[in-house]
């Protein structure tokens, strides 16, 4: 049984460190000045976004980028709040272009790529850039996005997603885990094997949208709006798929605060699992859970007198300090060094939550936005 654990967590160090030295030797672009300003369509779905979306819009209000080169489409999926009424409201105030676009309450598969795709039909930007309801985003957002576009030329941009200041111990655990989401999506991305990303920053050619049919083929599925896309569009642009590493274009959206929310945003996230056609998504996600469950037998074989103590502190080292080298450079990325000190207490809860969702997936059925989806 060690050499097994030995031999599992050892090829995650391996992987873990493996991303480290990718994190650290893809530097950030300089500036450069602007030569042809893309026009830029934002497109934020919303559900019940009343208290949220306003202080997104305000966010828009303070961008540096040219208000004559972007739009902002809010597709409202039917709200049974003010957020129709309060983006109607809006529409004369703000100084930018904005659309709101109230989507028919009827059943569908998939409702956040309905409303993308819906405004998407509506967009006038070469660029479209997509997140949600409930985030926050900087002034110099848009004008980085474009700046990056410019400079490579990528038919899909992943940009960088973490949480809003951490008020419990709960936010500051799903600060940490989010790191590895979005430095890992980062680093595979920059080894030219995209595996994730966020769609609450995402950003991509309108015309590559249309050129790869968009969400046919995978709208039958109630997640992936974002990943894939991504995968659709890296089939035919395996070289065109980049993430911006720039703080300035860092998204911030809100930890859940209920364990329900959590639950079922998780379950949202791993039923996408069965639609990747690249099988290396899902081998990762295998291995993944191998990983995190042998860290998780590691103690119990040691108290069962299996291991001795050194043997499961050797272990135990083969996980955590390659997680804290990598996690650790990705938090300060990211401009949450108070989150640092998280990552060891993060290990088994997190280890805990891998196991325990990849278990959950297998079941069909989860709840978003107050509906019942699968």
């Amino acid at each position: 049984m060690l050499y097994i654990l030995a031999g599992i967590l050892g090829i995650y160090a391996v992987f873990t460190l493996t991303l480290f030295l990718v994190w650290i030797k893809n530097k950030p672009l300089p500036p450069a000045p602007a030569v042809n300003q893309p026009t830029i369509t934002i497109i934020i779905p919303v559900r019940n976004e009343e208290k949220t979306l306003p202080k997104l819009l305000a966010d828009l209000e303070q961008q540096t980028y040219s208000k004559a080169y972007f739009e902002v489409i809010v597709a409202d999926d039917s709200s049974t709040d003010n957020t129709l009424s309060i983006t109607q409201n809006l529409i004369s105030q703000v100084s930018y272009p904005l659309r709101l676009l109230p989507l028919p309450n009827e059943r569908t598969a998939s409702p956040k790529k309905r409303a993308i795709t819906a405004s998407i039909a509506q967009a006038t930007g070469d660029l479209i850039v997509t997140t949600d309801g409930d985030c926050r985003v900087g002034p110099r957002w848009l004008e980085t996005i474009a700046m990056y576009y410019q400079q490579t030329g990528a038919k899909l941009i992943s940009g960088p997603v973490t949480f809003t200041a951490e008020q419990t111990s709960s936010d500051f655990l799903q600060t940490v885990e989010g790191s590895s989401l979005i430095g890992a999506g980062a680093c595979t991305m920059m080894l030219g094997v995209p595996t994730m990303c966020n769609g609450a920053n995402l950003v991509y050619e309108k015309k590559v949208f249309s050129e790869v049919g968009g969400f046919s083929g995978v709208d039958h599925v109630a997640s992936g709006d974002d990943e894939l896309l991504m995968h659709k569009i890296a089939r035919q642009h395996p070289n065109d798929i980049h993430f911006l590493k720039n703080s300035a274009a860092i998204v911030q959206t809100s930890p859940h605060r209920s364990f329900s929310a959590f639950y079922h945003q998780r379950k949202r996230w791993a039923s996408k699992w069965r639609a990747y056609e690249s099988y290396l998504p899902s081998v990762l996600a295998v291995f993944i859970f191998s990983a995190n469950a042998a860290f998780l037998a590691t103690p119990l074989l040691f108290f069962l007198g299996s291991l001795t103590g050194f043997q499961a502190f050797l272990l135990f080292l083969l996980k955590v300090a390659p997680e804290w080298l990598f996690l650790g450079q990705v938090l300060v990325f990211l401009q949450k060094r108070k989150a640092v000190g998280w990552i060891l207490p993060t290990q088994f809860v997190y280890s805990l939550y891998v196991v325990f969702f990849g278990l959950a997936a297998q079941k069909k059925g989860f709840r978003w936005k107050d509906r019942e989806l699968n």
